[in-house]
């Protein structure tokens, strides 16, 4: 139950900061600026971090990868254009990835 609730602080944190930004950045509507993070983050915690084995840093890289990659790919579905999904795909995940890696730092959580 500790690795669901770290992973569900994690999700919540995440999408605090990724939807304002995929809702301002692409102007779609608050539910499709969740549904990128709701599709990703899960697959993540719970399929590739414990499957992988692989040393932290590069669980970092690949995750970080996945997300930008499918969360792109969703927005393009959602006709926002390869261009554009891309770069605030880029942007809403580095967002999250720094906020949170300060976060941790300053905090302990997420």
């Amino acid at each position: 139950m500790p690795y669901f609730r770290a992973w569900l602080v994690a999700f919540v944190f995440t999408e605090m900061v990724e939807v304002p930004i995929y809702w301002a950045g692409l102007r779609v509507g608050l539910l499709a600026a969740f549904g990128a993070t709701a599709i990703t983050h899960p697959i993540l915690w719970f399929v590739i971090f414990p499957h992988l084995g692989l040393p932290y840093v590069w669980l970092i890289v690949v995750g970080e990868a996945f997300a930008v990659s499918v969360e792109a790919a969703y927005f393009l579905l959602l006709r926002r254009g390869l261009r554009r999904a891309l770069l605030w795909s880029f942007l809403a995940n580095a967002a999250s990835f720094a906020t949170g890696m300060l976060s941790r730092m300053l905090f302990g959580v997420p």
